[in-house]
């Protein structure tokens, strides 16, 4: 079969271990992981959206179909709302932490949008 596409309309137990190899090559350059295949090749820089409010600035040197990434010189960025001395709610201050490297679950992964 010349043309990955043809392989999205067949069912995957179906399939040979090439004609699988093939379709997920074609899925990683032309689906939604294009995007990170692309941050991947180019070294840019990728703002993904977590679960937790937290947001990542990062280089992505690898991942997997489930969004699982290792990422490089990550700046991870989130707000904290600080209390007064009575203990009411203060101000909204906003933080930031630098990391070499690190691991991301992609369970935790909202949004990857290039930066």
């Amino acid at each position: 079969m010349d043309n990955p596409a043809e392989l999205l309309n067949k069912d995957k137990s179906t399939l040979t271990d090439v004609e699988l190899q093939k379709l997920e090559e074609y899925e990683f350059s032309h689906g939604p992981l294009s995007l990170l295949q692309r941050a991947v090749q180019n070294h840019t820089q990728v703002l993904i959206s977590c679960r937790n409010n937290k947001k990542l600035l990062a280089r992505v040197k690898a991942f997997d179909r489930h969004s699982n990434m290792v990422l490089e010189n990550v700046k991870e960025m989130w707000t904290e709302k600080t209390k007064t001395a009575s203990g009411k709610p203060g101000k909204t201050v906003t933080k930031d932490r630098f990391i070499s490297k690190m691991f991301l679950r992609g369970d935790t992964v909202i949004l990857v949008v290039s930066a």
